[in-house]
Formats: C-alpha cells, structure tokens, sequence
C-alpha cells in the first residue's frame, strides 16, 4: 500500500507512506508542537548520515529495514512486522520517516515521564495516558526500540500507582496541618474576640489572623465553612465589645473634660512654686490623676494637655535653673574647700607640735564649716581629705596621752614587782632544795615580764 501525499502522522514533503492497516498514531492537536519537536527542546537529536536535513534521536537502521519492493519492517521481541511501506525515495529515507514517527512516540513517554515526576497530583491521569499509549506501541507504524519503550511506559503504569499513594498521603497531611492551623487561629480568635481589652493590639492581630487565614489553602469546603464561621463569630464578638466601649467613652468624655480642667487649673496654681520637692510630687500625683481620668473630646483634650503642659514646663524649668545656679555655687564652695585643705594639709603636723596642730586643725574646721556645700559627688572626697587630718591629731594625742599617763606607768612599775616577788620566790625554794617549786616560781616570773615589759612599751618614753 502506498501513500501518494503526506499526512500530519509523519509524512514528509519528498513522498509518502502508509501504515500497512496497522492502527495509526494519533497526531499533536492543531495549533501546538508535536511530542517530538517538545523533546527537541530538552535534548537536541544527533543527525544519522545519509539524511541531511532531519533531526533524529534515534537510528531506525538499527531496528527496521526497507525491502526491494518498499515495505517497511520492525524488529522487536516478538519478531519482524511490517509497518507499512516506501515507494516515494530511498530506503533511507523511508527509514528516516518511520524513524521520527518513533521519535513522536519516544517525546510523548517522556512527557509522561516528567509529568509524573513533576505533577505528582496528577498520577491518575498519567496511568491513563500511558495506559493508552501503551495499547498504541505493539502496533505503531514506527521504527525504533518500541520494546524499550514499551517497557519505559510499563514502569510509568506501576510508578504512578506509588506516586498517586505518596501524593494523597502528602495532600492529606497538607490538609491536616492546613486544618489544624486554622483551628489554632480560631482558637485565638476566639479567646480575642470573649476578653481582651487591648482594642488597638487585638484588632491589628485579628486582622493579621484574617490576611494568614487567606492564605491557607487544601480544606474541604464543609471543614472551612465550619472554621471560617467560628473566625468570623469571634470577631464580631471582639467587633461589638470594642463598639460597646468607645460608645461609654464618649459618654464619659464629657465628665473627663471636667476632671482635666480642674487639673489644669491645679497645675497652674502650683506653677509659680519655689517649694522645689513638695511641688515636684505634687506635679507627679497631678500627671497620675490625669493619665487616670481618660481621654475627652479630641480637640478639648489637646488644649487642655497644652495649658497643663505649659504650667508643669514652668515650674521645671524654674527648678532646673535654680539647681543649675545651686550647682554653680556648691562647685565653687568645693574648690574653696580644695584650697583650703592644700593650705592646711601643709600646715598641721602633730608629730612637729601637736599643740599648734590641734589649733590648726580647729581653724580648718571653723572655716570648712563658714564655705558651705559642695557637689555630692565631690563630697566623699574632700570629706576624706579632712577626717584624715583629724585623724592624725588625734592619734598623735592619744600616743602623747599613752605616753604621759601616770597609771600606764604604775602598772608598769606593778608588773616588776610581781616579777621580783616570784624571782625571790625561786631563789628561797632552790636554796631549800625543791626544785619543782623553784621551777614554777621562776615561771610565773618570765610571765610577769612580758606583761612588764608589754606595759613600758605602751608608755611611749622618749
């Protein structure tokens, strides 16, 4: 049998072919690439001698042949079958039309192929196109390696039975985690929407709940229905506690006017005060009674704000100006009381003449006295400086004190006697020959010494 024209089953413009009766490939819809031409985008096809201008993946010289009387033939497991025939050139290039029908065949499994890999969801509709091009291949009128092909279809019908399983798994996992989300949002809307108060936060979260709810994406539409009502109920819910309390503020802000006005006129009666701390506290309890007392209407509560503002800015910037020059003057007085300390640390030596130390020391504390305050900051150290020349006065008196003391000096002499008594006591009982007695007198008497000779040394003689 002889084709006279091409047809759109892979005919060529030098001649044409026919199928021989076997069932023919249904062509690529009008208007869109055929399978082969798509697989030549993804890897481009080597082209065999003898047939220039064709691009080929595969060689069908390989698995068919042409006879001397132009049938075209096929190799496959179950032997050689014609395929139809060539009367318009070459052999070759019969084989080369037969050929690129097998290529069509070869793009179209790899489609399948690509598209179970990367559309998983749909693994049914891929086992449906394989399995109907699986019934076309034992009987397509094309060259080339169709068990090989056939068996690629095969591992596509098996496959997709696994990636339909792994898919539904995914998706109801997805649809698990999607419900669960949603019911966590509605969760927190709802206990929004029963009892919190913080108008603002809360509405900006309900909102936020509202942009993540649509985005959620995979529930049944009976599931979402029943989420989206709980949503929705909660917060109308926070909606109309909301509503409920802005409408009593406003029939509060009436009476809110009031309270701050009478505050207003507190504050700036305390204005001109020079009673700096009591003042302050005031102004502190004044601000808490105002922040208490809530808003009033909007642009009263502004006006308001400024007088208090401008009265509490008064009295402040007075106190500050007034610490400024406290300052001023305590820093003065502390570097009067460094000059001070530099003339008289020079001055006082106890250890040189104790007496005119001490009537240094009371002209310094006269005139410490006469400056006045200093920065707090400083005073620790200045203070420091003049308790330690009080301190040197002092001790120098009470070394002359210990020194002078005629009852340091009689116990002194006390301690001696009672060493001599006990040294007496050790000769009189060696002389009687009991040395044990002796022993112990002469005992006492080392001990007696040492407190001796500890009193003189308290005695500070010159």
């Amino acid at each position: 049998m002889t084709e006279q024209s091409p047809t759109a089953q892979g005919g060529s413009s030098s001649g044409g072919a026919s199928s021989g009766g076997a069932t023919p490939i249904p062509g690529p819809r009008p208007g869109t690439p055929s399978p082969a031409a798509l697989a030549r985008k993804v890897a481009p096809r080597p082209t065999p001698a003898g047939t220039p201008g064709v691009t080929r993946t595969s060689d069908p010289s390989q698995w068919g042949r042409v006879d001397e009387s132009g049938a075209v033939f096929v190799r496959t497991s179950d032997g050689e079958r014609q395929v139809g025939s060539w009367q318009a050139g070459a052999p070759e290039e019969g084989l080369a039309h037969f050929g690129l029908r097998f290529d069509d065949l070869a793009a179209e499994v790899a489609l399948l192929e690509t598209r179970l890999e990367s559309h998983p969801q749909d693994a049914r509709k891929t086992r449906a196109s394989a399995e109907t091009l699986a019934e076309q291949i034992p009987t397509a009128a094309a060259v080339g390696d169709l068990d090989s092909l056939a068996a690629r279809v095969a591992a596509v019908i098996e496959r997709s039975g696994e990636v339909e399983a792994v898919s539904k798994q995914r998706k109801d996992e997805q649809r698990a985690a999607a419900i669960a989300r949603k019911e966590a949002l509605a969760d927190e809307a709802e206990e929004i929407g029963a009892s919190s108060t913080q108008w603002k936060s809360a509405g900006d979260r309900l909102r936020e709940i509202l942009e993540e709810w649509k985005t959620i994406r995979g529930i049944d539409r009976k599931t979402d229905d029943a989420l989206w009502k709980r949503f929705s109920k909660a917060r109308e819910a926070f909606n109309r506690r909301r509503g409920s309390h802005f409408a009593e503020l406003d029939r509060n802000r009436a009476s809110v006017k009031k309270v701050k006005e009478d505050l207003v006129e507190r504050a700036e009666a305390l204005s001109r005060s020079t009673d700096w701390n009591d003042t302050a506290t005031a102004f502190r309890r004044l601000m808490d009674e105002w922040k208490a007392a809530g808003r009033a209407p909007r642009e009263a509560d502004e006006a308001l704000w400024k007088r208090f503002k401008a009265a509490q800015d008064t009295f402040f910037d007075a106190r500050h100006a007034a610490a400024a020059e406290r300052d001023a003057e305590f820093e003065a007085n502390a570097q009067a009381k460094e000059a001070l300390l530099s003339e008289y640390e020079g001055r006082i030596d106890p250890t040189a003449d104790l007496g005119a130390a001490r009537s240094a020391l009371r002209q310094l504390q006269s005139r410490w006295e006469e400056i006045g305050k200093v920065p707090r900051e400083r005073m620790g150290q200045l203070e420091g400086r003049i308790r330690a020349l009080e301190k040197r006065v002092a001790d120098a008196a009470d070394t002359e004190w210990r020194r002078t003391d005629p009852e340091a000096k009689a116990r002194a002499g006390q301690f001696w006697d009672r060493v001599h008594d006990f040294e007496e006591q050790a000769a009189k009982a060696d002389a009687a020959g009991k040395n044990k007695d002796a022993e112990s007198a002469r005992a006492q008497a080392a001990q007696w010494k040492e407190w001796a000779e500890a009193a003189e040394k308290a005695v500070d003689t010159r």
